[in-house]
């Protein structure tokens, strides 16, 4: 009876110890949660309230109804940035959607020469603000511009300039969606099509864009939507062509009337919410096009195919290095177009502006606290949502306010960051006018994109990991540090790259919240471009771009060091 009672103690005395366990993991996997869904309300859905209840009042804080909105419509000068908008938005998707896929598809579906060189120019432009482009389109075609005469008496600043600016600008967002749309085909498709005696124009039509359609769809909205909320380019080529985006500016800085600038944001948003929830829709209804039984499509060789596709990218990427290089020339040069000769006074940015190189280092140090930050706080949001289970309704709301950001324009949560943490009783008014404020709003307005690349690497994992660490009595924290963090390594540094690019060469979001210590480079190029000095700008454009190319550089080769060490058990 003593024998049998000792060999029964430690067994009744496990089942408690793992109930407290697993306890403990449901209330940190709760309170993990809660804590996310309290930083997105924090970051986000509490400032667009703010704004949005700052566009019913007056100048004194008192409740006027909808008369800022009837003010606003009813002023011509104010209403037509709204056509002037989406005509741009358009225009611009539509240039871009045919180039990029068409681009996309030499890419993937042709046998033609030197694909990596085009691909990786053609993805450069991400590493650029976007007011390079727009620079390099003065210098090449404006007053003083060196091919002025191409133009054939047509204004560059304007509608022309900002279309050939944007199209430069979402070219490379575009080709990356249709690359991905391109990647997978089934060949037994086209050798049906090819048995049936179905000519090359039909099996397009009825094969390969019908595959490809949900591709085109969502990379005709983010191109829609970057352009309708850029302000960069609108700033520096659009002239007297006003925008949402530059109007927005215009009330807050150029004439200090909040309540109208909050108008016009609240405006910019709804066709960017649209246009989101449009793609969310259409992506809902989009289904697997392959199965399991599916042959991958080969490409063959095809020499008028091939040909033509090369001449086509070569034409293309002759086109986007243009603009690129005309940027990096400007910055060296003396005095344009008078003094030629090359030089490094350009750089000198103490001369052009009071910040200097200061504004460069605020963009270095706010992108690195980006990526480091924004890296922890997405990867554990998308863990507890992916690999967790209870506490359905916490779960759905978390999910839905991470999707939310991907449909804010910068320049509105920029402006929305001035009511909220600028009001007055607001506990976290602390931060307002310093380098954290930068870091929360870039975190937040590139949230959704890493979060979905977090998600997506985590689907790849079984939920047997996590039974398997419950029953060996394995905490969650301890799961996700040495299992789930290893094996997702190379996303995890996908999102920091991306935080890290995008928060050094945004500008839209942060146009408002910089102060005399935190001022950015992206901000420091429009400060530079409206007092004059161009050459400057492009300058620091340039050392945005070479920052940007460097630490991308430096990702690929960590990410292949880190690949051989830890991703071994992906290779047969």
């Amino acid at each position: 009876m003593t024998g049998t009672a000792t060999t029964a103690a430690p067994g009744a005395g496990a089942l408690p110890a793992t109930r407290r366990r697993l306890d403990r993991d449901d209330w940190l996997m709760r309170g993990g949660i809660c804590l996310m869904i309290g930083w997105l309300g924090l970051t986000l859905i509490l400032p667009l309230w703010w704004l949005l209840s700052k566009s019913f009042q007056n100048q004194n804080g008192e409740f006027v109804g909808l008369a800022n909105y009837i003010q606003y419509f009813s002023t011509p000068a104010l209403f037509a940035s709204v056509w002037n908008s989406l005509f741009i938005a358009v225009l611009s998707t539509a240039i871009v959607l045919p180039l990029a896929f068409v681009y996309a598809y030499a890419l993937q579906r042709s046998c033609m020469r030197w694909k990596g060189l085009f691909q990786a120019l053609a993805l450069i432009p991400i590493l650029a603000p976007s007011l390079l482009p727009a620079i390099s389109l003065i210098y090449l075609f404006g007053n003083q511009g060196f091919l002025k005469d191409w133009m054939f008496g047509v204004e560059i600043y304007g509608p022309v300039g900002i279309v050939i600016s944007q199209v430069f600008y979402c070219f490379p967002h575009a080709l990356m969606i249709l690359l991905a749309a391109l990647s997978m085909a089934d060949s037994r498709l086209y050798e049906a099509a090819d048995a049936l005696g179905a000519s090359k124009t039909r099996v397009f039509f009825t094969v390969t864009l019908p595959g490809a359609k949900y591709g085109v769809i969502s990379a005709g909205f983010v191109i829609f939507t970057l352009v309708m909320t850029d302000f960069g380019i609108a700033k520096v080529i659009g002239g007297r062509f006003n925008v949402l985006a530059t109007d927005i500016f215009k009330q807050v800085i150029g004439q200090q009337n909040f309540e109208m600038g909050a108008v016009v944001g609240f405006v910019l948003l709804i066709p960017a919410v649209v246009a989101f929830m449009a793609d969310r829709i259409i992506q809902g209804r989009q289904v697997a096009l392959l199965s399991a039984r599916a042959v991958p499509l080969v490409p063959k060789p095809d020499s008028g195919r091939d040909n033509g596709l090369f001449i086509f990218c070569a034409v293309v990427g002759f086109l986007i290095f243009v603009l690129l290089a005309m940027s990096v020339w400007a910055s060296f040069v003396s005095r344009w177009p008078y003094n030629l000769a090359l030089t490094l006074k350009n750089y000198n940015f103490g001369d052009f502006d009071t910040n200097g190189w200061s504004a460069y280092f605020n963009s270095v140090e706010m992108a690195a606290w980006t990526a480091v930050i924004g890296t922890v706080i997405v990867f554990v949001g998308a863990y507890l949502l992916e690999k967790t289970r209870s506490f359905g309704a916490g779960r759905a709301v978390a999910q839905f306010m991470a999707m939310l950001p991907m449909a804010v324009p910068g320049l509105v949560l920029g402006l929305a960051y001035i009511f909220f943490f600028n009001a007055k009783g607001n506990p976290f008014g602390f931060i307002y006018a310093t380098m954290a404020i930068l870091v929360v709003n870039s975190v937040t307005h590139f949230y959704t994109v890493s979060h979905l690349t977090a998600t997506t690497a985590l689907k790849q994992l079984d939920h047997e990991f996590e039974a398997v660490s419950a029953s060996l009595k394995v905490s969650l924290l301890r799961t996700m540090t040495r299992v789930s963090v290893p094996v997702c390594l190379p996303a995890v540094l996908d999102i920091s790259i991306y935080l890290f690019v995008n928060a050094m060469t945004t500008v839209s979001a942060v146009i408002f919240l910089y102060s005399t210590d935190t001022k950015l480079a992206a901000v420091t190029i429009i400060n530079m471009d409206e007092s004059g000095f161009t050459a400057a700008a492009a300058a620091m454009a340039v050392a945005i771009v070479a920052t940007s190319a460097t630490v991308k550089i430096a990702h690929l080769l960590i990410t292949r060091r880190l690949e051989r060490r830890t991703q071994a058990w992906r290779q047969r």
